[in-house]
């Protein structure tokens, strides 16, 4: 495997793959991102096994297909430490050598077949959303759900789609905050209501694409997967019963 990236979009990407790797597991292959060549692009993947992340890098310039899997931490500050334009990226066995004009590391790998599966974005959305609507949306919302709570659907925040309306809410017990989106169609989420972790509505904030663009989602199985140009999300749904906000919200409330 030969690649020669353009460290900027690498780096872009590495920043969103990054953030899905956990911090601590009893796997240390989840530490890791799998890089792949796929055509004409690169393909980076993180998961921590509840949300996934695949990001796709296109300004490469790939000399030798291949598949590996490599330290997350250390690539990713090789990469964000570096001045050069380009960087080069070798693997051969279980090592990896990284090359700049004037720098040079070698990192090692491991088996790509070891990396768990991150599912792609496959077939037609279920509905879109207005990105920079979605990520006021996760902003207005987000802050308000909780961390580590024993009430697991707490820890998320709840979708409600009712024809063309969006309807975002999050609640630490304490606090709530909502918010109303208008979907450029009329779209539906299983059973009338879901909740989606709060870690997989942070990542959405962070997309670095034009405000105008659109993010589609799909639901496979008991989970949600969301696409938005060049990155994939995919994220196992919060299980439980979320409270009845509605009763909470005085009813003269219109704002």
């Amino acid at each position: 495997m030969k690649i020669k990236f353009n460290r900027s979009a690498l780096q872009e990407a590495l920043g969103l793959a990054v953030s899905v790797v956990p911090s601590r597991t009893p796997k240390p292959i989840l530490q890791c991102l799998r890089i792949t060549t796929e055509g004409n692009v690169v393909k980076i993947c993180a998961t921590d096994l509840e949300v996934g992340i695949t990001c796709l890098v296109h300004q490469v310039e790939i000399e030798k297909e291949g598949d590996v899997v490599v330290p997350a931490d250390k690539f990713a500050s090789i990469v964000r430490e570096s001045l050069d334009e380009i960087i080069e990226l070798e693997a051969a066995e279980s090592t990896v050598q990284i090359t700049g004009s004037d720098s040079h590391f070698t990192i090692y790998g491991h088996e790509a077949s070891q990396y768990p599966v991150v599912p792609g974005f496959e077939g037609d959305a279920d509905f879109e959303i207005d990105l920079g609507k979605l990520q006021e949306g996760v902003e207005c919302t987000n802050f308000a759900a909780a961390k580590e709570s024993t009430r697991y659907a707490l820890n998320g925040i709840l979708w409600e789609v009712e024809g063309k309306k969006l309807t975002l809410v999050a609640t630490d017990g304490r606090r709530l905050a909502k918010a109303v989106i208008t979907l450029p169609a009329a779209g539906e989420v299983p059973n009338g209501r879901i909740i989606v972790p709060s870690k997989t509505m942070s990542l959405l904030d962070k997309i670095g694409a034009e405000a105008d663009a659109k993010v589609g989602v799909r639901f496979v199985d008991n989970q949600i997967v969301l696409g938005c140009g060049d990155v994939v999300i995919n994220s196992n749904l919060v299980e439980g019963n979320f409270p009845k906000y509605e009763d909470i919200i005085p009813k003269d409330y219109n704002n």
